[in-house]
């Protein structure tokens, strides 16, 4: 039988974290919001956060947007995720950002701020002409070429 003790760094090294963030589609626009936080302040990112234990992507991005922003979303998909290591933020943090898609279940619904302490504040960008600076994960991924809105719609 093989020993399945783990070794001492294996046990001191911190665990990935795994984030779910979401692309909020209306038009050709994107729902971003500036962060106020250590990881990433002052920088754009879409709505997201950590996946909970037993928790599908989906669910974990509709309850990360209605937390947020009080928005209900429909049509959840997976786009890509992004393999990431920040070390500017006092400690190493790896974070896996599994990226998803949506739209408004009810397009007259409005973005509130419901975490003022985390968001300076919600608005619909062009996909075309997104603000500076964004999060890293979306930056990186955008610097691909990626595309957060279907084939069909851009015809």
């Amino acid at each position: 039988m093989e020993n399945c003790a783990m070794s001492e760094s294996a046990l001191s090294s911190p665990a990935p974290e795994i984030g779910v963030a979401v692309f909020l589609l209306k038009g050709n626009k994107v729902l971003l919001g500036r962060r106020r936080s250590s990881m990433g302040h002052n920088t754009f990112a879409v709505p997201g956060g950590h996946l909970e234990f037993g928790e599908s992507f989906e669910e974990c991005a509709a309850r990360e947007l209605m937390e947020e922003t009080g928005l209900a979303i429909e049509n959840i998909e997976f786009l890509t995720a992004t393999n990431n290591v920040f070390s500017d933020a006092g400690k190493p943090v790896h974070l896996v950002v599994v990226f998803m898609r949506a739209v408004l279940a009810d397009p007259d619904q409005l973005p509130q701020n419901l975490e003022p302490d985390k968001c300076y504040g919600w608005d619909w960008y062009n996909w075309n002409n997104l603000p500076e600076p964004l999060i890293q994960p979306i930056e990186s991924v955008v610097r691909t070429g990626f595309d957060p809105f279907p084939a069909h719609e851009k015809q």
